[in-house]
């Protein structure tokens, strides 16, 4: 609900703003003075109608302030004699308009949808300028069914949580599913979680007032207001400390919250996605809110690591490949279908940032064209112990997949409980016990 602040010394003119702007969706705040104006402008609103002359001072005082302290606050000045010097000074302070009393409420509705138009228009300039993948690649029967999820899911508004290991785009999927939302055409804001001090987060996510805490000079909107009507990725939502998320808890269930040193309830209207690479049940130890689990996870998402869609590799390698080329004037580089059958023979523990990292070296580092399997040997990581280049790398490859059937097969002691802890089609895990030279069938019925 967009925040409109009135500072008139009028009292029938405050009240009928107030009154027909609430009708109107807005959520209003008055003030008879400029100094009580300026104690109510210690918090920030989207909209500020001043008017210029005041007994004790003058309204444009008042619109400098805002500009240099909440900028993002949109002044539209109210005037009933106002010279043409007044109002190009007021538009020279950053005043978005100039209305002329009495008051057209139909001109002043105009004006309010077409500031938030231009700041929706500035916001979405600034998000295109910034670069990021978009698309997800592969045709692999796990990408399909992530792909069903994201077609299935997205036009709904539930949250989403979605789990994977790092490196394996969950913050893509996060697009996808707001890309094909009715969301989509407002902000995409993320947050990594992980990266913000504890101290600091309630501020991040929440904005604070001018002054709350030391070094809090200007007013700042969170990022929760930042997605007013459009989605917040919360990405590592584990690493959230425990008084992060009960804050994070009640924004959920009220769709309210205060900013820091702010005493003004916020409503907004955003689909919280969140993502993590831990596992959030009581029985993974990470100590998690359970009563904010369910209200995040309302749909799971799981993303495939990449060594369970080995087949997507070569197309992957063709994309990343393209990308780094054209972002540095390059030349596209092929790689020999041999190149391409030994990177898929590799683990990728990094998961697919880890393959975008690799080709990236390898364009850098090749001097010929195409990428051949030496080139590619030269720069895999090495098994530990391990001498000579293609036994060495078949040999990890196949104690890595061992190690790990072993390890969910002693955990969960059956076939079909196991291929679920690797997240692998039972049919799958017995083909690929067989190559390894188990026999599947005498472990169970």
């Amino acid at each position: 609900m967009p925040s409109v602040l009135i500072v008139d010394d009028e009292a029938n003119i405050r009240r009928s703003l107030e009154g027909a702007l609430g009708r109107e969706g807005y959520q209003t705040d008055s003030a008879a003075s400029v100094p009580e104006g300026r104690t109510k402008l210690r918090e920030t609103y989207d909209f500020a109608l001043l008017d210029v002359w005041f007994p004790e001072g003058s309204g444009l005082d008042l619109l400098a302030e805002i500009a240099a302290n909440t900028p993002q606050t949109v002044v539209i000045m109210m005037s009933g004699h106002a010279t043409i010097d007044v109002a190009v000074k007021a538009t020279k302070l950053g005043a978005f308009d100039f209305l002329e009393k009495p008051i057209s409420l139909e001109r002043l509705l105009i004006l309010l949808r077409n500031a938030a138009a231009t700041l929706a228009l500035q916001d979405e300039n600034r998000r295109l300028r910034q670069p990021w993948s978009h698309d997800i690649i592969g045709s692999s029967p796990a990408i399909e069914k992530l792909l069903g999820m994201i077609q299935l899911v997205g036009p709904k508004p539930p949250r989403v949580l979605i789990q994977g290991e790092n490196g394996t785009g969950k913050e893509l999927v996060a697009r996808a599913l707001h890309a094909s939302s009715p969301r989509r055409e407002r902000a995409f804001v993320a947050v990594n979680c992980a990266a913000i001090p504890e101290e600091l987060i309630e501020s991040e996510l929440f904005g604070h007032e001018r002054g709350a805490f030391t070094g809090a000079t200007q007013a700042r909107r969170g990022r929760f207001e930042e997605a007013n009507g459009g989605t917040l990725f919360l990405d590592e939502v584990g690493d959230l400390s425990p008084k992060a998320q009960t804050k994070l808890l009640r924004v959920l269930e009220e769709s309210e919250f205060f900013r820091v040193g702010g005493n003004r309830t916020i409503r907004v209207d955003v689909r919280v996605i969140a993502a993590t690479n831990r596992d959030l049940s009581p029985s993974g130890s990470s100590g998690f809110r359970e009563d904010l689990r369910f209200r995040l996870a309302v749909i799971p998402i799981i993303v495939p690591p990449l060594r369970e869609r080995a087949e997507d590799i070569a197309a992957l390698v063709e994309h990343f490949s393209t990308r780094i080329a054209t972002e540095t004037n390059g030349k596209r580089k092929k790689f020999t279908p041999r190149a391409l059958e030994l990177l898929a023979r590799y683990p990728f523990p990094g998961n697919v940032r880890e393959l975008r990292n690799l080709v990236e070296r390898l364009m850098i580092m090749s001097s010929g064209a195409p990428i051949g399997h030496e080139d590619v040997l030269a720069v895999l990581p090495r098994a530990e112990g391990a001498t000579g280049e293609q036994p060495r790398l078949s040999d990890a490859v196949r104690e890595f997949e061992k190690k790990q059937i072993e390890a969910a097969l002693l955990a969960e002691g059956t076939m079909t409980k196991a291929a679920t802890r690797l997240g692998l089609e039972r049919s799958h895990l017995y083909k690929k016990m067989k190559k390894l030279g188990w026999r599947p069938e005498s472990l169970e019925p």
